[in-house]
């Protein structure tokens, strides 16, 4: 049985040769440009044997177009391998924003009057792809580490619905959490918010909205190489050695443009939609932010965490030396990856500890 790592992995390999030239082994370990240091003498020797795994074979050269996104997503929307006896997952339909469909989500843990943390999961996918189907595992492996209720929420995507759809579907699993906490299970002062990549740029982004509503308390966000910032290779440009693999410039400003509706990198962007332009963090919960040092996403990740830093909010940083978008998933018996793990894992178990 296909495991989601595996699915996912093919899934970063298939969006990375969609939206990009195609390449192949050989190619992975040739010059950006003439001239320019080899990319993958800058990826930690713990990660080069799954990367060159996934980028084992001929590609060829394709556009990113509607096609290609439908492709991306048939491949990422898989079930993934069975899930554990227990916790159980359920999955549910609560009513989104005012005018807005219902929105699917999945719960594990919940158990009637336990007064449990709670963990609300976001998944990444460049905001255009990935259904949270493929969380399931996720969201088990953290009610059982945490002893916590686990739910993961299945927004809508871009292009299909834009800046703030996705937002407001979010949020309302927010707030079905915080109005079921009874039979949840669920303490509503220890409620986290944890997400991937997009997932992690849409963390960001319900903090702010949480804390501006005035309505329903964070205690903790876990920003996993959260994708902040939609300037950053558009009207920001970076060495070409970082977001030289899996999730590139390119593919930034095609998911970015997607969410917004205007080009990433625009002199102006829907309010709330970009973490990294929001003018005041003052008020927002303590923050992991976790990242590999040639991510596409570790300049604006560190930014990110030096302002947070500066707005008074605790935040804890782990940057992993040589590791490119998604490592720990790629490549999760590393040692770097358990060690990430466990990191993010503690700074969670700290805040409900704490709260």
């Amino acid at each position: 049985m296909t495991t989601r790592r595996e699915l996912l992995s093919m899934g970063c390999a298939l969006a990375a040769t969609a939206m990009l030239p195609g390449c192949s082994r050989s190619q992975l370990t040739s010059h950006a440009k003439s001239g320019d240091a080899d990319p993958m003498s800058f990826v930690n020797p713990e990660f080069r044997a799954g990367l060159e795994r996934l980028h084992g074979s001929e590609r060829p050269q394709r556009k990113i177009d509607a096609a290609a996104l439908k492709q991306m997503r048939a491949s990422m929307d898989q079930p993934g391998g069975p899930l554990q006896p227990s916790p159980a997952v359920t999955e549910r339909l609560i009513p989104g924003a005012p005018g807005a469909p219902l929105v699917r989500i999945y719960v594990a843990g919940n158990a009637a009057g336990a007064g449990k943390p709670a963990v609300l999961h976001i998944h990444g996918g460049g905001y255009i792809m990935v259904t949270a189907r493929g969380s399931r595992q996720d969201i088990q492996e953290l009610a059982a580490t945490h002893n916590c209720v686990a739910v993961t929420v299945d927004y809508r995507l871009a292009p299909e619905t834009r800046f703030p759809g996705s937002l407001e579907d979010i949020y309302a699993a927010l707030r079905w959490m915080h109005t079921n906490a009874n039979e949840l299970g669920i303490d509503v002062a220890r409620i986290a918010v944890k997400g991937e990549s997009s997932g992690g740029g849409h963390a960001a982004a319900l903090t702010m909205a949480a804390r501006d509503r005035g309505e329903f308390p964070l205690c903790l966000q876990v920003l996993l190489y959260p994708m902040l910032d939609d300037r950053t290779g558009s009207s920001r440009q970076l060495p070409p050695h970082i977001g030289h693999y899996i999730w590139t410039a390119q593919a930034n400003r095609f998911g970015w443009s997607s969410l917004l509706g205007v080009p990433a990198g625009s002199d102006a962007v829907p309010s709330g939609s970009v973490p990294a332009r929001a003018a005041n963090l003052v008020g927002l919960p303590p923050a992991f932010i976790g990242v590999g040092s040639i991510d596409l996403f570790a300049p604006e990740d560190l930014e990110y965490a030096q302002r947070l830093i500066a707005a008074g909010v605790p935040t804890e940083v782990s940057l992993v030396p040589g590791g490119f978008h998604a490592f720990d998933l790629i490549s999760p018996e590393a040692s770097l990856s358990r060690q990430f793990k466990q990191a993010w894992n503690e700074a969670i178990r700290r805040a409900f500890s704490k709260a």
